[in-house]
């Protein structure tokens, strides 16, 4: 039976999930989006998956790798297919723009900015970008969906982000990479991506800046999980910062190209401005092995509550 104009029109307001699972996960030694985290054996994956659904995301784009896309599959999309539109976009080291050639010396993805570039052909709606190894909570799927949802016209861009306080994102195992995010008025200001966060050896939080210098930081200010919404306009002012990136930088064997990056530009010159959701969600996630206890205790925990199935 033919779709009135109106529920046609409805069902292109939903939402899509974009999932970055293309990384190894170089420090935790292997394919972590596909480990075992529930009581059940679901993944990271599944929990996001599940909480998108419930918050009333219509599709699920997976970045992943052409290499193991068919493990991919089988473990993981293909369970959704009943209950969510399942489409896949593949992060591919030699995807640059016309005229760009990948160095002999690269072997490394080009960063999460690419990643999402990767995707710029299956999604034609607002969506949601997160990492595939992080815990979220549903409430910020929610909060997310809803902003959305409320967007009139996708050839505008937009953009947002979810915001979660940095001491509650740090791993006891290790150092951590995180946007630290100014704000005023709930709107961010800037974003910096801060690498090796943890205790310097004074017991005070720093970290290092992209250019390398040590800084003091506050652990209450907010920062990024790469939790982003946007309008599918994105891709037009992606590929042009990804090419002024590659111009810059693709000659150094470890640059990446980074959302939060992208999104600072974006708001410093006046393009779009940039609204912070906050949830009231816990966030967790596994960095370093030692961290995979934590976090399954953490999910047992809202098991228990009745959240989720067990």
């Amino acid at each position: 039976r033919a779709q009135s104009p109106l529920s046609v029109a409805a069902r292109m307001t939903q939402p899509t999930l974009l999932i970055l699972a293309a990384g190894m996960g170089s420090r935790y030694g292997g394919l972590k989006q596909l480990d075992a985290m529930g009581p059940s054996g679901q993944t990271m994956l599944d929990y996001a998956v599940e909480d998108a659904i419930q918050a009333g995301f219509a599709k699920v784009v997976f970045a992943i790798r052409k290499d193991f896309e068919d493990a991919f599959r089988n473990q993981v999309g293909d369970r959704y297919t009943q209950r969510i539109e399942v489409a896949y976009a593949f992060q591919q080291l030699d995807d640059l723009p016309e005229g760009f050639q990948v160095p002999a010396e690269r072997t490394k993805p080009w960063g999460t900015g690419h990643a999402v570039r990767a995707a710029r052909s299956v999604i034609h709606e607002p969506f949601a970008v997160i990492n595939a190894d992080d815990f979220y909570g549903r409430e910020a799927y929610r909060t997310m969906a809803e902003h959305l949802t409320a967007i009139s016209d996708c050839d505008q861009l937009s953009l947002c982000m979810v915001g979660y306080p940095l001491k509650n994102t740090l791993s006891p195992h290790g150092t951590v990479n995180r946007g630290i995010c100014q704000l005023e008025d709930g709107h961010l200001q800037s974003v910096e991506e801060f690498t090796e966060i943890g205790l310097n050896a004074a017991g005070q939080l720093s970290g290092k800046g992209l250019n390398g210098t040590a800084k003091a930081l506050d652990a209450d200010t907010l920062v990024s999980m790469n939790f982003w919404g946007f309008t599918p306009a994105l891709f037009e002012y992606l590929e042009a910062a990804f090419i002024r990136f590659l111009e810059a930088s693709i000659q150094t064997p470890k640059s990446e190209f980074y959302i939060p990056s992208l999104v600072d530009a974006l708001v410093q010159s006046g393009t779009s401005s940039c609204p912070v959701l906050t949830a009231d969600s816990p966030w967790f996630g596994v960095t370093y092995p030692e961290d995979k206890p934590r976090v399954v205790a953490e999910i047992q925990k809202l098991t228990d509550a009745g959240l989720y199935a067990g």
